[in-house]
């Protein structure tokens, strides 16, 4: 096993550059470059600039020592126990234990489904959470209890569906290693019946996750096989299989540039503006595809490798432009709430590098009153929040004490 700060260290030497001189590359302080090699705790953001400086990947740089303890009172206690339960019931030598009585009929539990998604997407994420249990115990059941091999493969499309859903909460959550079972078994029930393009939809949560688990090289593999087995005809796709094609290829991107493959980022990006200007407009169907997608979704994420890179200036100067301008947002249509927050926190992040910290306080607080459960959940949102409290030099605003409270960053 290695840790972080061999790894770098290890690097570094490799390409003959003391402290200062990877300071210098990577565009950090000489204190940076100590702390990471004394073993202190990093972003990754920080390690995506060593390894750009080092010209290596940044999962080479990720350590593989053991894990802390973990502490007695850690975890959600109470809070998501019956979604456990629901979602991993105890297995035996028999069926997993679903009564009879828990069957609904399959449209009412894709109803329920279709309205959770409205409510994820409206940042009700307590609604989502109180839902989702009688969901995923209705699926089960419908499944246990299927009367013949037709009904079980309906039952077995609306329980992928179901999985799908939850697996999209608990990565929004962080809860990822409920999320992965989730996903994972939305996957295999989508494969066993034959649905090509909700397993691939599934996919792109799986990407999502892997990159949430910094684990870029499996999310960039993952995401490029997938994209290359759906890869539609352009003339004849639908809109559902060119908003699948086109988020898988913006996770084989995300991933490469998160990785320090810029080559392959650029590539990834190239095709998903062809497969966003084929549709024209922002398309959404949640049964279809994981979320919005279209020219203004494709251009938020090329502005993202932006803002991984730390060009500031880059993200404001595109940021109000072109298909992300308010005007044209008219034209094309609005991306999902998640997307468009993502979007604008970059842009909070941007200004607040350059020292504009009122600019900054106004793209959190206008993300906060759309969609204050969603920013809760950001760690960007944090660091942005915790770099203005570090940097500013007069008394904070009233503003700026309620989002730290908010986020729950200290001062």
């Amino acid at each position: 096993m290695s840790s972080l700060s061999e790894n770098v260290r290890n690097h570094r030497r490799r390409v003959g550059l003391s402290q200062e001189g990877l300071a210098e590359e990577a565009g950090l302080s000489v204190g940076v470059i100590r702390k990471v090699e004394q073993g202190g705790n990093v972003q990754v953001e920080t390690l995506h600039m060593l390894a750009r400086a080092l010209g290596t990947t940044t999962s080479s740089l990720f350590a593989t020592e053991a894990p802390e303890p973990v502490h007695v009172n850690a975890g959600d206690g109470p809070k998501l126990t019956e979604l456990r339960r629901a979602l991993m019931p105890p297995v035996g030598l028999i069926e997993t234990l679903a009564e009879p009585e828990q069957v609904m009929p399959l449209p009412a539990i894709q109803r329920d489904i279709d309205d959770s998604h409205a409510l994820y997407h409206a940042d009700r994420y307590d609604s989502v959470a109180k839902r989702l249990p009688g969901i995923l115990r209705g699926a089960e059941a419908a499944v246990t209890f299927s009367e013949d091999d037709e009904a079980r493969q309906e039952a077995l499309a609306v329980r992928a569906n179901a999985f799908l859903l939850a697996g999209k909460y608990l990565t929004q959550i962080r809860r990822y290693d409920m999320a992965y079972y989730a996903l994972s078994q939305g996957i295999r029930d989508a494969r066993e019946t034959g649905r090509k393009y909700v397993a691939a939809t599934g996919v792109v949560g799986m990407g999502w996750l892997l990159l949430r688990q910094d684990r870029f090289d499996e999310a960039e593999r993952l995401a490029a096989a997938t994209a290359e087995e759906i890869e539609p005809r352009l003339s004849t796709a639908t809109p559902g299989q060119l908003a699948v094609w086109g988020e898988l290829l913006q996770r084989v991107a995300s991933a490469a540039m998160r990785n320090n493959r810029p080559d392959v980022a650029k590539e990834a990006r190239r095709m998903t503006a062809t497969a966003a200007s084929a549709l024209d407009v922002e398309h959404v169907n949640f049964r279809e595809h994981w979320t919005t997608f279209g020219p203004v979704t494709a251009e938020a994420k090329v502005i993202e490798d932006l803002s991984l890179i730390g060009d500031a200036r880059g993200v404001l100067h595109r940021a109000d432009e072109g298909v992300v301008g308010r005007k044209a947002l008219k034209k094309y249509g609005r991306p999902s709430a998640n997307n468009w927050d993502r979007h604008r926190l970059d842009v909070a992040r941007a200004h607040a590098l350059l020292g504009s910290h009122t600019d900054a306080m106004d793209e959190l607080n206008a993300i906060k009153r759309s969609s204050p459960e969603w920013l809760r959940h950001q760690s960007m949102a944090r660091y942005i929040m915790g770099d203005i409290l570090t940097g500013r030099k007069r008394t904070l605003s009233a503003d700026m004490r309620e989002m730290a409270v908010h986020l729950g960053v200290g001062g």
